[in-house]
C-alpha cells in the first residue's frame, strides 16, 4: 500500500490507494511503521519525502471501513497504534516532508502534521473532519494542530470540522511553503538538498531539541545544553570551525 524508493540519500515515500483517495488502512501503517523503524539508525539517509499518489490527494483520512466493529479497547489500541507511528516520524533523524498534493483529511492531515515540514500544492486542503461522524482525532491531531495553529483556533476547526485551502493553512503556520501543483515533491527534495549540506549531527540534534520542547517528555532547554555540548566535541563541528576560518565549504562526515 506504500511505494519506496531511496535515491541520493533521500527517500520518497507514496501511498498508493488512488482509488480511496489514500486514506491510511491498517497495511498504510504498517507499511510506515516498517519503513520508519528499518531506517531509524541509517547514517546514509538525508530526509524521508512523503505523498500521495495521484492528483486528488495526499491521504483524505483513516479507512472508516475498520472501525465498524471494533470495541473500547481496540478503538484505542488503533488509535495507540497510529500515535505510535507518527510518533516515529516526528522524531526521525533527517527531516521528514510532507509533500501534500490534494486533501490530507483526518488521519491524513495528522500524517502530514507528524511530517516536520509540510509543502501544499495551491489545491490542497486541510482538516480533521472527525466530528461529522461522532469521533475525535486519534492519531495525535487534537495536539499537534494545536502546537501549529494555536489552541483557539485549533479548537474551532476541530469542533467545526471545517476544512482550510492551502492559501490559509500558510497564514496560520500549519504549511511552510504553497506551490504551483505538481511542484510539491520537487520543492521537498530542494529542502532536504540544502539541509543535507550541513552536519549531519546537529541536524539530528536540533529535530530532537524542539521535539523534547514540544512532546512534554523532556525539557528542550535542558536537552539543548546537553547536546550542545555534544556537538562541540564532534569532528563535524571541528570540520566546521576550521572551513569558517579557512573560508571554505565544510565537508562534514557525521562524525
Amino acid at each position: 500500500m506504500i511505494q519506496t524508493s531511496i535515491q541520493e540519500g533521500v527517500a520518497l515515500i507514496t501511498i498508493q490507494r488512488p482509488e480511496a483517495l489514500n486514506a491510511i488502512n491498517r497495511d498504510v501503517m504498517d507499511g510506515l511503521g516498517a519503513f520508519f523503524r528499518e531506517h531509524q539508525y541509517d547514517p546514509s539517509l538525508k530526509g524521508v519525502i512523503i505523498t500521495g499518489s495521484g492528483q486528488k490527494a495526499f491521504a483524505a483520512g483513516a479507512d472508516i471501513k475498520e472501525f465498524a466493529s471494533l470495541t473500547e479497547e481496540e478503538g484505542a489500541a488503533l488509535s495507540k497504534k497510529g500515535q505510535d507511528v507518527y510518533f516515529l516520524i516526528e522524531r526521525f533523524h533527517v527531516p521528514v516532508i510532507a509533500a501534500v498534493n490534494g486533501f490530507a483529511l483526518g488521519g491524513g492531515c495528522e500524517l502530514a502534521m507528524a511530517c516536520h515540514m509540510r509543502i501544499a500544492g495551491a489545491r490542497a486542503k486541510f482538516g480533521q473532519p472527525e466530528v461529522n461522524l461522532g469521533l475525535i482525532p486519534g492519531y495525535g491531531g487534537t495536539q499537534r494542530l494545536a502546537q501549529y495553529i494555536g489552541k483557539s483556533k485549533a479548537i474551532e476547526l476541530l469542533l467545526t470540522a471545517d476544512m482550510i485551502d492551502a492559501n490559509e493553512a500558510h497564514r496560520l503556520g500549519l504549511v511552510n511553503h504553497v506551490v504551483e501543483e505538481g511542484k510539491e515533491v520537487e520543492t521537498a527534495m530542494g529542502i532536504i538538498q540544502k539541509i543535507g549540506a550541513k552536519g549531519p549531527i546537529a541536524v539530528k540534534y536540533i529535530l530532537q531539541c524542539v521535539n523534547d520542547q514540544y512532546n512534554g517528555e523532556k525539557d528542550g532547554y535542558a536537552s539543548e545544553y546537553s547536546l550542545f555540548g555534544k556537538c562541540l566535541v564532534t569532528d563535524d563541528a571541528r570540520e566546521g570551525a576550521a572551513a569558517f576560518v579557512e573560508k571554505r565549504k565544510a565537508e562534514f562526515k557525521g562524525k
